[in-house]
């Protein structure tokens, strides 16, 4: 296959690819490859170009089509591209054909958020569970490793099993997929006695979608370091504090942000970490007002804490970011509001965004601690309620 499939550079060039179908328009492919190229780069990769075709469903054997594919592999070759990212998953099969056509390494979505995965976990637990996702992601698609593939050097989509593996049968495989199983059942008992050992304080998760200021809201409410970073999947562990806010105290989590079409084997494999989530009374759904299209990353959320069992808890909607928001750059959602000029908090108060979930909806920026006080009364009034029921003989306290 030639030498151009080292990937010893410090920062390899990709391409993404996209395809505009009945399910997903134009507007939308560019908001996933937006999306797709911020994962390449917190990833460690540079984005030098997009492709994007429009079909009625993807080709079977190469998911784009054979012409669409032929531009693609003239300008690698050309540009000396050392990595092809496409926005969906792939099968086996597409996998095996570009790959072969295009004489690079080829990833998809999936196997992206696995390697930012891979990249970002730090505790045991995250590695395992990271892990396991891998090699679950990995066995249907042994086909796909090369004889050279020995002679990699790492790089993206090659952190974790896939940097060792050429020993990669499908009877290994699999007797690692249990054995990692095994693992994570135990982690799973300990934790279960964590959140048990707890008591009956009442417990609170802040959930959203990826990179929406989750672990900066922990660190002004709980006044502790927590990790934050303006990358994707900064946080893979979840962080539980207790607060005390007034007289009442509770437990609040940090847990894992969601994305779209997040690959089912880390919905799976992260159980212990979704189960903070499934597990608690109250759920702050945080969303950055500030990216264009939250509304989507709002019923995302909203898709996956349905498919956890985690929906219909007491939710308090929190709209953050608002020191970044512009009404110029929500264009789509300027029809549901009078007050299209919106700027002061006074303002968004009175657009169809505050109605949003039963008027339990605060409006803040955790980066400039603005209308922090909100928040903790809204706070403060839901925990109330459960702590009521819960700790009736405290009630002189409230």
């Amino acid at each position: 296959m030639g030498d151009y499939f080292y990937t010893d550079r410090a920062t390899e060039r990709a391409i993404l690819v996209g395809l505009i179908t009945p399910d997903q328009n134009e507007e939308q492919v560019k908001e996933y490859l937006d999306e797709l190229a911020f994962l390449a780069e917190t990833s460690g990769a540079i984005t030098e170009k997009r492709f994007v075709q429009k079909l009625e469903h993807p080709n079977p054997a190469t998911f784009v089509g054979k012409g669409k594919l032929n531009d693609i592999c003239k300008y690698v070759k050309e540009n000396e591209i050392d990595l092809i990212i496409f926005d969906d998953e792939l099968t086996p099969t597409q996998l095996r054909n570009i790959e072969k056509m295009l004489e690079r390494k080829v990833l998809d979505r999936s196997n992206l958020i696995l390697d930012i995965f891979a990249s970002r976990a730090r505790t045991a637990n995250a590695k395992t569970q990271v892990e396991l996702a891998q090699y679950q992601y990995l066995l249907p698609r042994l086909t796909r490793m090369w004889t050279h593939l020995e002679r990699q050097k790492g790089g993206i989509g090659m952190r974790g099993p896939g940097e060792t593996q050429i020993e990669t049968d499908r009877r290994i495989i699999q007797q690692k997929i249990t054995l990692l199983k095994e693992k994570l059942a135990k982690i799973d008992k300990q934790k279960a006695v964590q959140r048990g050992n707890r008591g009956k304080l009442v417990r609170v998760a802040l959930v959203g979608y990826t990179n929406v200021g989750k672990s900066t809201t922990m660190n002004l409410l709980s006044k502790t370091k927590v990790f934050a970073e303006n990358k994707l999947f900064a946080t893979l562990d979840t962080t539980v504090r207790k607060i005390v806010v007034k007289n009442i105290p509770f437990l609040l989590s940090d847990t894992v942000g969601f994305i779209r079409k997040l690959p089912h084997q880390l919905v799976d494999s992260f159980k212990s970490t979704l189960d903070e989530v499934r597990e608690s009374d109250i759920l702050v759904h945080i969303l950055d007002i500030a990216h264009p299209g939250f509304e989507d990353q709002y019923h995302v959320v909203n898709s996956t804490l349905k498919e956890i069992g985690a929906l219909n808890k007491p939710t308090i909607v929190l709209f953050n970011k608002i020191d970044a928001y512009s009404f110029s750059d929500h264009l789509p959602y300027e029809i549901h509001s009078e007050h299209a000029n919106a700027t002061s908090l006074a303002e968004l108060k009175k657009t169809w965004m505050s109605k949003m979930n039963d008027k339990k909806c605060v409006f803040i920026s955790a980066a400039n601690k603005e209308n922090i006080e909100e928040l903790k009364t809204i706070l403060y009034e839901e925990v109330k309620k459960i702590h009521v029921a819960r700790f009736p003989y405290n009630e002189f306290l409230y």
